[in-house]
């Protein structure tokens, strides 16, 4: 999976954990951990992780003008908090939304720094 394939894999995700922090709260649903929440966590923080990595790759190498260090790690650990936090009707729904947001427009900054640099060549 190229880096601007997982990136959009990531966003499309974000929606996802932000539908689902509704639908717990609606339900007033406590997940299962080890049945629900830690299996979806290893595998998104493993997505997650190897995005920061090969993101951090492709901006040394290419160069974007408009998508930094500092945003693909603020972005990763963006997520990498609000995918397990999503579970739980408890979590502060204005802090949550916001995460998600930021999250959002960094991976959309990055895929749009991605199709441009495609373009020129």
């Amino acid at each position: 999976m190229t880096v601007r394939e997982l990136s959009s894999v990531l966003h499309d995700e974000c929606g996802k954990c932000l539908d689902r922090f509704y639908d717990m709260r609606e339900r007033d649903a406590v997940p299962d951990f080890y049945k629900e929440v830690k299996p979806y966590a290893d595998y998104w923080h493993g997505k997650i992780n190897e995005w920061q990595k090969e993101s951090l790759l492709y901006i040394q190498q290419e160069r974007p003008k408009y998508v930094h260090k500092p945003q693909i790690d603020n972005a990763a650990e963006g997520m990498a908090q609000f995918f397990v936090q999503s579970f739980y009707k408890e979590t502060s729904k204005k802090r949550f939304i916001q995460t998600i947001q930021a999250a959002q427009y960094t991976l959309q900054t990055f895929m749009l720094a991605i199709d441009e640099k495609s373009e020129e060549t």
